[in-house]
């Protein structure tokens, strides 16, 4: 079923879940052992990540470096698809435009329509960890918008190859991403919201955020948003905090900001344990604060916190 479709015929908002691929070489049984302990919720859509090539250096004999490409997360296809095998619910896979070509891009959508996937949550990706800016492949999609727009033209039967005799038609839902503390690229948020408008205008279906730690960010985006007529589903994406460690690192990877009175809370605290707690009860008082907005769904972000995260949802639901 289409995202967009369900949050339509479903009054009562409904949690969904953010999940990695095995690091390369283990086995996807750790991650079901995740979705074992989140299905109680009953959750109708799974994300789950794509991760581009990175680049490594390996010494060869002769003394030089080779740049060698390595995937150390594949396999998002091939999880979605034994997602909903498994467990009989729909998978949101992210498909990515670094990494791939136009035409690798399509045959990408082929295969994920022919398994019965018909949402996708569009975005651009970041560089590789080694290098400061992000380079499209030659060939390929520049930005989340272009990749949009050649998801459209696949769902009105507009394949790359034109001499295609009546091409079958996709049906892609199609999510993007938001920030309520704008992108780090954009030059500020106005110029962030109107690159959101123009994906929304593009085609977009629902917006799921980045995490957040203030509700009047997400309020205050959401307001923006409105006032800009973006008017499809703002999805607000939560992560709860399990360590000291995670409340340092969180803000410089993804550029958020956790308020006062929750680092000060954190700070006080004696262990991890403690933290893990003050994340789930700052979390709950989020979740619960959202609900009161109005919102259709809570989407949570599950990476080393799969157990809090069921915690929050057991409190919240």
């Amino acid at each position: 079923m289409q995202f967009c479709e369900y949050i339509k015929k479903h009054d009562n908002p409904f949690v969904t879940f953010e999940i990695l691929p095995p690091l390369k070489g283990q086995s996807i049984n750790l991650l079901f052992d995740i979705l074992e302990q989140l299905m109680e919720f009953n959750p109708p859509f799974v994300n789950v990540t794509y991760h581009r090539s990175e680049y490594v250096y390996k010494k060869r004999e002769n003394g030089f470096l080779e740049k060698v490409s390595v995937r150390k997360r594949p396999g998002t296809v091939g999880i979605c698809a034994s997602i909903m095998h498994r467990f009989n619910i729909n998978s949101v896979p992210h498909l990515i435009c670094g990494g791939f070509t136009k035409q690798e891009t399509e045959d990408a959508l082929i295969d994920l329509h022919y398994i019965g996937i018909d949402n996708i949550l569009a975005l651009r990706g970041d560089p590789p960890k080694n290098e400061r800016e992000f380079i499209p492949e030659p060939d390929g999609n520049n930005y989340a918008i272009d990749l949009i727009r050649q998801i459209k033209n696949m769902n009105n039967g507009i394949y790359l190859e034109e001499d295609l005799k009546n091409p079958l038609k996709t049906n892609f839902c199609i999510g993007v991403a938001g920030y309520p503390e704008k992108h780090f690229e954009a030059p500020n948020m106005h110029y962030d919201m109107k690159f959101l408008k123009a994906k929304v205008d593009a085609g977009a279906d629902y917006i799921v955020t980045q995490m957040f730690f203030d509700n009047k960010k997400y309020f205050d985006f959401v307001n923006n948003c409105r006032s800009m007529g973006i008017n499809v589903p703002i999805i607000p994406g939560l992560k709860p905090v399990t360590t000291k460690k995670m409340a340092q690192t969180l803000p410089k990877v993804f550029h958020v900001e956790i308020p006062e009175e929750f680092y000060n809370e954190i700070d006080k605290c004696k262990n991890d344990s403690e933290v893990t707690e003050a994340g789930i009860e700052w979390a709950v008082k989020q979740s619960r604060e959202l609900l009161e907005f109005g919102v259709p769904s809570l989407h949570y972000f599950t990476l080393e916190t799969s157990k809090a995260v069921a915690e929050i949802v057991r409190k919240v639901f």
